[in-house]
């Protein structure tokens, strides 16, 4: 086999990460959008079928994330950093765990009625997962696309301060207004998982800045 050949092998390991990444940041999409869906039903069976739905998208991301540590382990030259590759993968895993927990909690605790600061959340928790399939987008082409890559984390960044304000909110007007004890408690557990949901995308996006920097 010569050089050239090794190279050209080399070449597709590589580029082999860039579609995982995609295909995990579309699956954690369409778990968000499921989970806003989840927010805004009334109804507990509605609500328990979304969560096994969401369920199986985790479980789909399992997979991709298997698939990307197996590509890693076998790959003899990488588009990045490994330990970078490896971190991104479980990081963008954890957004899909939590998304899962959020989505558990409402079904598990069935809250009285949607609340609409709580669909707000879950309305960016949507939209940072929307920035994370345009970013991944954007791997193949890193050194090119740098300031489109700083934008998008930059509004996933955004994102996440957006959502602390109406977590605030809300948290404030539930302990003041909210008489069910047992209500105010389902509400603020699952109101601190969906704010952890946005945490995560935001230590997400992070990792995606820190690549492009060591790698623009």
């Amino acid at each position: 086999m010569n050089i050239d050949h090794l190279l050209q092998l080399f070449v597709v390991k590589e580029k082999s990460f860039f579609p995982l990444f995609v295909k995990s940041a579309e699956n954690i999409r369409s778990a968000s959008a499921l989970l806003l869906q989840q927010t805004k039903e009334a109804d507990s069976d509605e609500r328990r079928i979304l969560s096994h739905r969401i369920k199986e998208r985790e479980t789909e991301g399992d997979n991709i994330t298997r698939q990307i540590v197996e590509v890693l382990m076998n790959a003899y030259i990488t588009p990045f950093d490994r330990d970078d590759i490896h971190d991104l993968a479980e990081g963008m895993d954890s957004f899909l765990d939590s998304i899962r927990d959020a989505s558990k909690k409402i079904s598990i605790y069935q809250p009285k009625d949607p609340s609409k600061k709580l669909i707000e959340i879950a309305e960016y928790i949507d939209k940072a997962a929307g920035l994370m399939v345009e970013a991944t987008k954007h791997f193949d082409t890193l050194r090119k696309d740098v300031r489109e890559l700083d934008r998008l984390c930059d509004e996933i960044k955004e994102i996440e301060h957006t959502v602390d304000d109406i977590y605030e909110s809300y948290m404030s007007n539930l302990f003041e207004f909210e008489k069910d004890a047992i209500e105010l408690v389902k509400k603020k557990n699952i109101a601190q998982a969906l704010e952890d949901t946005s945490d995560i995308a935001k230590a997400v996006s992070s990792k995606i800045r820190s690549i492009v920097v060591k790698n623009s």
